[in-house]
């Protein structure tokens, strides 16, 4: 049986520690080949003979895994962009995996869009995974070939949507590098690329006839949104909260959070009393074991003692990054928040790490030099103004604000 054809867009630690890594691991595909902007990584690539290094954090410490026979076309580069789209054809299953779906068109005739819609194969069956951080990311990148290309082009062509609850990133620091014994993407290049052991990822359920995928380590099912929601408002929001509290007390990284047993007591509360209560309540009916009571505690405390493991070395001030954006109305915080209270749940350590974050983001303004007025309750409207009214905003806000100390609720 011939093997297949793998072809991603951008080489980030999610492409590289997980679509690739688990690509190759499958034993499916003898073509790899990645799209990617940066010039310098292209280059570094390259010259290491085509391959590149990945630093996997486990439970009991730090392993290496490599790369190899990749070939890393930049789509600004006129040969490369032709020789991408020779590949795109011939695939068999694909990856984007870029910072936002926003990308999708970035860069014109090359960007993703683009270069898909050109050179789509409508004589053979192809898999997409859109493994950005969306929910609705395959419907988007869909929309934008449909834009640009006829329906009769994309008839073959399946794009899958994905939760992908790994934790992962990138270490640009040489000192941090050579402190946490990280090994370089290539000798060249002083970045190193840091996943997590975890390959449980979700995906959507593969219609097109005859087609399995390549990848099979990936589970599929018929309707991700529920379980979307588990990543959003399970892992999602109790990485931020306790990230939030973890900075309130001055902590550094994740792993420190071990040391407080009480704050990691915190974490699993909210994991199982407050947004697991709430999606067992809303998901239950479901029948899939994880949106049962055992099925949930298990879920919660493998992610916790993920979340805190000490070899990922998670920065706290990485997971506090963007306040305003987590502290918006549908994000991980205040929309878990409002999905409590419409399951009957009362969302008390949701609210007090969403007031930790906005004490964060306070601060933050104040670090930047941003006139600020202390008037949280208008601070967190201003964030919530281009949202409708669900019918709990007052109670949201009510919960928040009554879980700042007093000193600072105006």
């Amino acid at each position: 049986m011939a093997l297949k054809r793998f072809v991603g867009f951008g080489l980030g630690p999610i492409q590289s520690g997980l679509m690739l890594a688990e690509a190759a691991r499958s034993g499916s595909f003898g073509s790899y080949v990645v799209a990617e902007v940066d010039q310098e990584l292209v280059d570094a690539v390259r010259t290491n003979g085509n391959r590149l290094t990945v630093n996997v954090a486990r439970k009991d410490g730090l392993a290496t895994e490599t790369l190899a026979d990749l070939i890393v076309l930049n789509p600004a580069v006129a040969s490369d962009r032709n020789r991408l789209g020779e590949e795109i054809s011939r695939a068999d299953e694909l990856a984007t995996a870029v910072p936002s779906v926003d990308l999708y068109t970035a860069g014109g005739d090359n960007s993703i869009a683009a270069l898909l819609a050109a050179n789509v194969n409508p004589a053979r069956p192809q898999l997409l995974y859109a493994c950005e951080n969306n929910n609705y990311a395959a419907e988007i990148l869909l929309e934008q070939l449909r834009k640009r290309a006829p329906e009769s082009r994309l008839a073959h062509l399946q794009i899958l949507n994905t939760v992908i609850g790994k934790m992962s990133g990138v270490h640009r620091d040489p000192t941090v590098i050579r402190t946490l014994g990280l090994s370089p993407i290539t000798p060249s290049l002083p970045r190193a690329v840091l996943v997590e052991e975890f390959n449980r990822i979700l995906v959507s359920r593969v219609t097109l006839p005859g087609v399995r995928k390549g990848i099979d380590v990936f589970s599929e099912k018929d309707d991700l949104l529920p379980f979307e929601e588990a990543k959003l408002f399970g892992h999602n929001a109790i990485h931020a909260l306790l990230g939030y509290l973890a900075w309130a007390r001055g902590l550094v990284v994740m792993s420190d959070i071990r040391k407080h047993p009480d704050l990691y007591e915190t974490g699993r509360r909210a994991f199982l009393d407050e947004s697991g209560a709430t999606l067992i309540r809303k998901h239950g009916h479901l029948g899939d074991q994880l949106f049962t009571p055992d099925g949930w505690r298990a879920y919660a405390e493998d992610l916790l003692e993920r979340m805190t493991n000490p070899y990922l070395h998670d920065a706290v001030d990485r997971i506090c990054r963007d306040p305003a954006r987590k502290l918006a109305y549908g994000d991980r915080l205040v929309g878990t928040m409002r999905e409590c209270l419409k399951q009957g749940v009362e969302p008390e350590l949701l609210a007090a790490g969403a007031a930790a974050a906005l004490r964060y983001l306070a601060a933050e303004d104040v670090g930047k030099g941003t006139a600020w007025s202390g008037d949280m309750r208008a601070k967190l409207l201003a964030l919530w103004e281009k949202e409708p009214d669900d019918g709990v905003r007052e109670r949201c806000l009510a919960a928040v604000l009554g879980a700042l100390p007093d000193s600072q609720v105006r």
